[in-house]
């Protein structure tokens, strides 16, 4: 039994989805990860983590289009509005989504399926630099 860590760190340039699967892999492959749990979490408020597909750009574009409709930017609706427009409904959009994901790793593979991948949702206009914590628990 072992467990390791990794920080993914993730520049952003404003709202959508950052796909991350192929340094995820590669962190597996490093290290011979062959059975276990990974764990991934992003130590931010206004950003989010999602598993989602990664054949055909529209859905992230259709994602990104809803969820600023489900939560629009406009100061008016919202107390918190220290850091601008994006920033009430940035964390209002990460609690509608994932700070954590966990994911099984079985015979070196990640367990994911066909069509999907590892993503940063970025819920902010500004450019962010972003932290993922990858934990392994497993051999």
């Amino acid at each position: 039994m072992k467990q390791e860590f990794f920080n993914l760190k993730i520049s952003t340039i404003g709202q959508r989805l950052y796909e991350f699967t192929d340094q995820t892999i590669q962190w597996i492959n490093k290290n011979n990860f062959k059975n276990g749990m990974l764990n991934l979490s992003i130590q931010h408020t206004s950003a989010s983590l999602i598993v989602q597909e990664n054949a055909d750009p529209d859905v992230q574009t259709d994602l990104v289009n809803y969820f600023d409709k489900l939560v629009p930017m406009n100061n008016k609706l919202y107390i918190h509005t220290t850091e601008g427009k994006d920033d009430m409904p940035a964390h209002i959009k990460s609690a509608l989504t994932n700070n954590q994901i966990s994911l099984s790793i079985k015979n070196n593979e990640l367990l994911l399926g066909t069509w999907q991948g590892l993503y940063l949702f970025e819920h902010r206009l500004e450019t962010q630099n972003r932290s993922i914590i990858h934990h392994f628990i497993g051999e």
